[in-house]
């Protein structure tokens, strides 16, 4: 659905026609959210918008600011965690954000389900004085200002995510857990490579290079620039945290192998001196060529049990003064 406001007089006016607002004396702001095509279609028209522009805006394409003659184009990525589609349990998902900045107009162009920009737009229909009074360039700093903050939603699910994992990396080896780690590493992934390109689309605004931004709404979007360097950081931060978890994992689960390892070892070498034992035993040299003396003496199997003993502690002693046991 399109929403058109115009404002002027300090009062904001709702506009069906997309091509008187655009006429209409004071600041336009077109927004759609879940854009058809025949929806971008008309805007794209009212405001003639560069083709370019919407195809990147359909495609999927990284974060950017690009200057045209009438306007400034600004690509953003509305993120969020949602049920997997596939095998994961949750999964980043980008959605493009279109905002065009004008002399006296302002576009916003979704492609998901309503979302921040809708409570922006809220505010000016009740008559929001900073937007009404600073103009359409400020009007996108509060769109890109609600996109970012959304940002911080995200990181803190991962940093609940992160630590339900260092609590269990620490008392279990289960597998699941592993699972756990891997997706956290993925959906950190998937959210990095959509933080550094916003950080650049808004720098330049922050910089005040496009013409339609004005020197007095720069420091705003210093403000946004800087909130994203912090979630650079976040992420970075948090990678780190889920790498080091991961290597705990790794290094419990190699501790309980070691310990089933010395354990079979123990075994191992209390059996060995037996089957030595029973091996010759179970030689019948009786009434043969060869002949065991200790088969006819009272105590040769006491004697051999005992040899066979000593030969294991000795094995056991080796053992631990090699550490290991």
């Amino acid at each position: 659905m399109i929403s058109a406001l115009v404002y002027a007089d300090e009062a904001a006016v709702a506009y069906d026609d997309l091509a008187a607002a655009r006429r209409a004396a004071g600041t336009t702001w077109v927004h759609v959210a879940e854009a058809t095509d025949e929806e971008v279609a008309a805007v794209q028209s009212a405001f003639d918008l560069h083709p370019l522009a919407i195809e990147d805006l359909r495609g999927d394409v990284r974060a950017k600011t690009e200057e045209f003659h009438e306007y400034t184009f600004v690509l953003l990525k509305a993120i969020s965690l949602t049920p997997g589609e596939t095998t994961f349990e949750k999964e980043v998902t980008a959605r493009p954000v279109g905002i065009f900045i004008g002399r006296d107009w302002v576009v916003t162009l979704g492609t998901g389900p309503p979302g921040p920009i809708q409570r922006v737009m809220a505010a000016a229909e009740r008559g929001d004085e900073r937007l009404l009074q600073r103009g359409p360039d400020f009007t996108a700093c509060r769109a890109i200002d609600v996109i970012v903050d959304a940002y911080f939603d995200l990181l803190d699910e991962i940093e609940t995510d992160i630590e339900e994992i260092e609590e269990a990396v620490t008392v279990s080896t289960d597998s699941d857990i592993i699972e756990n780690i891997n997706d956290v590493r993925r959906d950190l992934l998937s959210f990095r490579k959509q933080v550094w390109p916003a950080r650049e689309a808004v720098g330049l605004l922050a910089r005040g290079d496009p013409k339609q931004v004005q020197p007095q709404t720069e420091k705003y979007f210093r403000d946004i620039y800087d909130h994203l360097v912090q979630i650079a950081d976040l992420t970075e931060t948090y990678r780190d945290l889920v790498s080091g978890a991961r290597d705990i994992y790794l290094n419990t689960v190699s501790q309980s192998t070691n310990e089933v390892m010395k354990v079979l070892t123990v075994v191992a070498t209390i059996f060995i001196p037996l089957t030595f034992v029973a091996g010759i035993y179970g030689m019948n040299f009786a009434g043969g060529p060869y002949n065991m003396p200790e088969l006819g003496w009272t105590f040769g199997y006491p004697a051999a049990m005992l040899g066979m003993a000593l030969m294991a502690a000795v094995m056991l002693l080796q053992f631990r003064r090699r550490d290991y046991l």
